[in-house]
């Protein structure tokens, strides 16, 4: 008799229906639960013990409420994809102090260690670039999802010979500036130099050379998407930022948003909004806060009168 003839039949979430929906035998229908995959009528076992691709978890102690991963994630921000072992220093893995030979013998442990784990010139150059992206898009506030991508494009960078003849720094550097370009998250050359080793002139040579060899899909960068950056930085009201925006669409397709620094037409925009809703701003405080020169914003507002008048 078959087996769903002889137990109640209810509905059991662990329970599947299986890619082969008849067994083999005798074309009785197959689910599979948990632990394996069975034929509900002749009790053929088809498949047992599947693998379980999901996250492993255990408790840090035995008085731990919260499941804790095994081990970090993988991840493109390390050179091992974040994967590698470390060594302890002071405490063993029962939080009792290791002693000083043994500290000593894990030293030596440790060093031959990292020696192994680089191995080559190219996991050298790709661990030191991939700290210094890790330590700009932390000193800039990037998510983790700019952090990886701006990795990954250092990694992709590697792999097609890009940093033949170049420093890594400014490959680095020019990385973080393309990923803001990429996702239309505008930042300056001045500012990714303010927190990297090298000047705003090696930032731009760095994403010049990336954009020529990779043929990135970079989008142009137009002035609304420095807006909210010099709003922010001004403490202007939304109603000023909104008045800036509009004054900024009436002069779409005008030169003043097509041929110009478009942190500058923001400047000038943001300028002649705050006349129009009462909040006088100086243009050195704009200017201070686009990174250009008075003479610019003075330049662009004046230009935007023209164009929406």
């Amino acid at each position: 008799m078959a087996s769903r003839n002889i137990y109640e039949q209810t509905f059991d979430e662990d329970v599947q229906e299986h890619e082969q929906n008849s067994c083999p035998e005798c074309d009785g229908r197959v689910t599979t639960n948990a632990h394996e995959t069975v034929c509900e009528d002749c009790g053929l076992i088809l498949d047992d013990e599947g693998l379980d691709h999901g996250p492993q978890y255990c408790k840090a102690d035995e008085n731990a409420s919260e499941r804790r991963r095994t081990g970090a994630p993988n991840t493109v921000a390390r050179h091992d994809h974040g994967i590698g072992s470390e060594i302890g220093w002071k405490k063993d893995s029962e939080g009792r102090t290791i002693g000083g030979k043994k500290r000593r013998q894990l030293g030596r442990l440790r060093r031959e260690h990292t020696r192994a784990k680089i191995g080559s010139k190219a996991n050298r150059n790709l661990l030191s670039g991939l700290v210094e992206i890790r330590r700009m898009t932390s000193a800039l506030g990037f998510s983790e999802s700019l952090r990886n991508q701006a990795c990954q494009l250092f990694r992709t960078a590697q792999s097609e010979d890009v940093l033949r003849g170049r420093s890594i720094e400014t490959i680095a550097s020019g990385s973080v500036y393309a990923v803001c370009r990429l996702n239309e998250y505008p930042r300056t050359f001045e500012e990714i130099a303010g927190v990297s080793k090298l000047d705003d002139g090696k930032v731009r040579l760095g994403y010049t050379v990336l954009n020529r060899e990779l043929e990135l899909p970079v989008p142009p960068a137009g002035p609304t998407q420095y807006l909210p950056q010099i709003a922010s930085e001004t403490d202007v009201s939304n109603e000023t930022e909104r008045r800036a925006r509009a004054l900024l669409e009436a002069a779409a397709g005008e030169a003043v948003t097509n041929g110009c620094n478009p942190a500058g037409a923001a400047a000038g925009a943001l300028y002649v909004a705050g006349q129009d809703t009462g909040e006088n701003l100086t243009q050195a405080e704009i200017a201070d806060a686009a990174d250009v020169s008075k003479v610019t914003v003075r330049e662009r507002y004046r230009d935007i009168e023209r164009a929406v008048n």
